[in-house]
C-alpha cells in the first residue's frame, strides 16, 4: 500500500484525507439515521394517550423533545395544544425545519467530497502529465521520471473515481432517507393535530 502511495505522488494525500473524512461521515450517518432512533414506533400512540388523559406537563414536553426528532416535532404541537389549528401547524412546521436541518447535517460535506474527488484525481493527473513532459530533455527521455509521471497520472485518476462513486451513492441514499423521514414525521404530526382538533368539535 505504501508503495502505491509513493508511486501516486504527493497529490494522493489530498485524496486520502478526503476518503478518510468521507468514510467517517458515512459511518456517523449510518449510525445516526436509523428509523428506530428518528421515528420511534409507539411514540405517536403514547403522546395521544398522554394528551387524552390530560397528563401534559412541561416536564413531559421537555422529555419528549429530547426523545427523538419525531419527539421534538410532537413536543412543538403539545406546547401549542390550546392554540388554533393554524398556529399549531405552524409551530410543527417550524420544529420540522429545525429537525430537517439536524437530519441533513454533514450531507453537504459528503456531497462536496463526491463532487470534488474526481477533480482532485484530475489535478493529480495534470501533475503526472507535467512530470511526463519534464522527463523530456535535450539528451532524451528519463525512463524513471517518465514511469513515475505515468503512475502519478493514473493512480490519482483511479483513486479520485474510487472515492467519488461510493461517496455519491451514500449521499443520494442519505438524502432519500432524510426525505422519507421528514414525510413520515409530517404525516404523524398531522394525525396528532387531527386528534386534538377532532376532540374539540
Amino acid at each position: 500500500m505504501l508503495a502505491i502511495l509513493q508511486a501516486a505522488g504527493w497529490p494522493i494525500w489530498l485524496l486520502l484525507i478526503a476518503s478518510i473524512v468521507a468514510l467517517a461521515l458515512i459511518i456517523e450517518r449510518l449510525i445516526y439515521l436509523r428509523r428506530t432512533k428518528i421515528l420511534p414506533k409507539q411514540l405517536l400512540t403514547e403522546v395521544i394517550r398522554v394528551y387524552q388523559n390530560c397528563q401534559v406537563t412541561p416536564d413531559i414536553i421537555n422529555k419528549l423533545e429530547t426523545n427523538s426528532p419525531l419527539g421534538a416535532v410532537l413536543a412543538a404541537a403539545l406546547r401549542n395544544i390550546d392554540a388554533p389549528r393554524d398556529v399549531m401547524k405552524e409551530s410543527i412546521e417550524e420544529a420540522g425545519r429545525g429537525v430537517a436541518h439536524v437530519l441533513e447535517r454533514f450531507l453537504t460535506t459528503l456531497g462536496t467530497i463526491a463532487s470534488l474527488a474526481p477533480l482532485m484525481g484530475l489535478f493529480g493527473t495534470v501533475v503526472g502529465m507535467i512530470e511526463i513532459f519534464g522527463a523530456q530533455n535535450a539528451s532524451g527521455t528519463n525512463p524513471a521520471q517518465l514511469a513515475h509521471g505515468i503512475s502519478v497520472a493514473l493512480y490519482n485518476t483511479g483513486f479520485g473515481l474510487a472515492i467519488a462513486m461510493p461517496a455519491l451513492v451514500f449521499y443520494r441514499h442519505f438524502r432519500a432517507l432524510v426525505d422519507s423521514f421528514i414525510i413520515d414525521m409530517e404525516g404523524q404530526a398531522v394525525k396528532f393535530v387531527d386528534v386534538v382538533h377532532g376532540a374539540r368539535k
